[in-house]
């Protein structure tokens, strides 16, 4: 570009701080390389060949646009932009992964998270496939290879249609669902989360009578709500959400035995980038500040599946 502009190699070299030969071999081999001349040269001055002037015209896009990846590949490398592959299980899509979101977006605007939804039981197996960068689930099954870190503690709640029988009760006895049909979803997509609410039904005296289907979308268990045959139990941050969205379901707290939801964050053990770094800071930041931790012990990180806890 410089001797195009200067239109003379002597001076074109001479603002670039190199000596006539250099530049004229430089540009020689250019030239060898792209298959054509650039320049008609004379004793008196240099011209641009069409081929030269079209190079001219592209010249600043390709050199700003290499500048733009060299930046970008600056800030991959320190974390500060790059691309994190989240998974997170169906029952976080309201409020836990909006504000997990929201807080990454804060500390790191040039940071892209591609979330895609995943049941629990799935998840730290993707993770250590590499098939996800992080992961958010409930209370995820042990995996040697994958760390996880308690994220949420919340309760259930109850949820129900606006013409069932206990729509008008502002807190529900967990024993009123004894008679109960419950919309659960399979044990195998959350075994652990599963056990805790079905050995909670017992402690107060029945056994819940499950229905669930494979695989299946929220939005098909709250579908089935308004018609009043059914209830179903929920994260809280879910559960309200989702009855404020749908006009004929409403969320009831739970009395009786407090059925938690334990929500944890997972990540690989060994292959850790700087982009999942930042990301795992501003998810912590974002459980602190939103006080989603009940308990100080719960804020210990471990390998799942390791006998004792593994620093961070």
């Amino acid at each position: 570009m410089a001797v195009a502009e200067e239109q003379h190699f002597g001076r074109a070299a001479a603002r670039l701080y190199i000596s006539q030969p250099s530049l004229s071999n430089q540009i020689h081999k250019f030239e060898r390389t792209l298959g054509t001349d650039l320049f008609v040269r004379t004793s008196r001055h240099v011209e641009l060949t069409p081929a030269g002037r079209a190079l001219l015209e592209e010249a600043p896009l390709a050199l700003a646009a290499l500048e733009r990846a060299a930046e970008r590949t600056r800030l991959a490398g320190a974390g500060i932009a790059g691309t994190v592959r989240l998974a997170y299980t169906p029952a976080a899509s309201f409020e836990t992964l909006g504000a997990i979101l929201a807080a990454v977006e804060d500390d790191n605007p040039s940071l892209t998270v591609v979330p895609s939804e995943v049941f629990s039981a799935a998840i730290p197996g993707h993770v250590l496939a590499g098939k996800v960068d992080v992961g958010v689930a409930l209370e995820p099954e042990p995996m040697r290879g994958v760390r996880s870190e308690p994220l949420r503690t919340e309760t259930l709640v109850l949820l129900v249609g606006t013409r069932h029988r206990l729509a008008d009760a502002s807190v529900v006895p967990l024993a009123s669902l004894a008679n109960e049909t419950l919309l659960l979803f399979p044990r195998e997509l959350a075994p652990a989360h599963y056990d805790r609410i079905v050995a909670a039904c017992e402690q107060v005296g029945f056994e819940p009578h499950v229905t669930s289907f494979p695989d299946p979308p929220p939005q098909a268990t709250l579908a089935r709500l308004p018609a009043g045959r059914e209830v179903s139990l929920a994260p809280a941050s879910f559960g309200r959400h989702a009855a404020a969205a749908e006009p004929g379901i409403v969320a009831r707290e739970l009395a009786g035995p407090a059925i938690l939801a334990k929500w944890s964050i997972v990540w690989p053990a060994r292959t850790q980038s700087a982009a999942v770094t930042r990301f795992l800071d501003s998810a912590r930041r974002c459980a602190h500040e939103n006080k989603w931790l009940s308990s100080p012990t719960e804020t210990s990180s471990a390998e799942l599946g390791a006998s004792t806890p593994a620093p961070l």
